[in-house]
């Protein structure tokens, strides 16, 4: 099976070298527990939702069944209207359910500095998404790692190794569902 990571830094790894990445990390655990899969890394650093959509086609080329979307934290950071941060994974939710592709949503938080009318709207946008959609939803992709200098490289918004395999021991039990999604044929 493929699943595809379609992200941005977090995904790719800002930082790491290739086999630290979350896609490398998730990759390995899921072997560990006898998942057959090829995670595919599709981050790529900077990228919005809207570049997640720009690449989408290029992406499903790998022929995946199952893909974590993992984006937004880059709308959020560069103050960018949730509305469109909402209609662009729309539409790369309902490309991927056109293509019978198994989706897990992860969810980013908006940065405190944007006030909190921003924070209301932009954090609304995944579970409404993920409900509106029935794919699995993982709240909050940088649960227990987001804020905390010793998970996080100098800059504290990307995961050093330790806290990607934080992130990864938070996010497997939804992505085990995310594959029994893609078993179950739906």
């Amino acid at each position: 099976m493929v699943l595809s990571v379609l992200g941005d830094s977090l995904t790719a790894g800002y930082g790491l070298p290739a086999d630290e990445a979350f896609p490398a990390r998730l990759g390995r655990a899921l072997a560990e527990k006898g998942h057959a899969v090829r995670v595919v890394n599709a981050g790529v650093s900077g990228d919005t939702s809207a570049g997640g959509l720009a690449r989408l086609d290029w992406v499903l080329g790998d022929e995946p069944q199952a893909m974590i979307v993992e984006l937004g934290a880059n709308d959020g950071l560069r103050g960018l209207d949730p509305v469109a941060t909402r209609t662009n994974l729309d539409r790369i939710l309902r490309t991927l359910r056109d293509h019978g592709v198994a989706v897990l949503l992860a969810g980013m938080k908006a940065p405190p500095n944007m006030g909190r009318e921003y924070a209301q709207v932009f954090d609304a946008v995944y579970p409404q998404l993920a409900a509106d959609h029935d794919v699995v939803f993982y709240p909050f992709f940088l649960e227990g790692v987001a804020l905390n200098p010793a998970l996080n490289q100098a800059d504290g918004m990307h995961p050093n190794a330790q806290g990607v395999d934080e992130v990864v021991a938070r996010i497997l039990p939804a992505v085990e569902t995310l594959l029994d999604r893609v078993e179950e044929g739906r």
